[in-house]
């Protein structure tokens, strides 16, 4: 009796009822309605949140940061940043870029807004490898 129920009926009943169970939902590709807070809008969101800050900070208990933790918080991230060097390569250049436009300007501005002769040429022995248009 054992085996005629373990055999035909209950195994395939059991293994289509699982195969319901598990294809209802990506089957039909239906997704489940959003609810609660993630159901509104990110302003309404917003608004909740704020609330709940302000009651944190009247109750006592919220968090703030002091001098030293956010130091650390700093330190953190500028490690996480630092890890890719491209990345780090390319803030260098820009800095660099930064600064040898800012000295350009300084000069033209001392020289009252023009290039002095010097600093023309070699501006454009620079740009052309050395070699100088005569």
């Amino acid at each position: 009796m054992a085996t005629s129920k373990d055999s035909g009926g209950s195994k395939s009943s059991a293994s289509s009822g699982n195969a319901q169970k598990g294809s209802s939902g990506s089957a039909s590709g239906h997704v489940p309605a959003k609810r609660g807070f993630a159901a509104m809008d990110e302003q309404q969101q917003r608004e909740i949140a704020s609330k709940g800050g302000q009651a944190a900070h009247q109750k006592g208990t919220a968090h703030e940061f002091d001098s030293e933790e956010a130091r650390r918080a700093g330190q953190k991230g500028g490690e996480a940043v630092s890890r890719d060097r491209e990345h780090m390569a390319d803030i260098g250049r820009k800095g660099g870029e930064s600064r040898q436009s800012a000295h350009r300007a300084a000069v033209a501005a001392a020289n009252g807004g023009t290039r002095a002769a010097g600093t023309a040429a070699s501006e454009s022995k620079s740009k052309t490898g050395g070699k100088q248009d005569e």
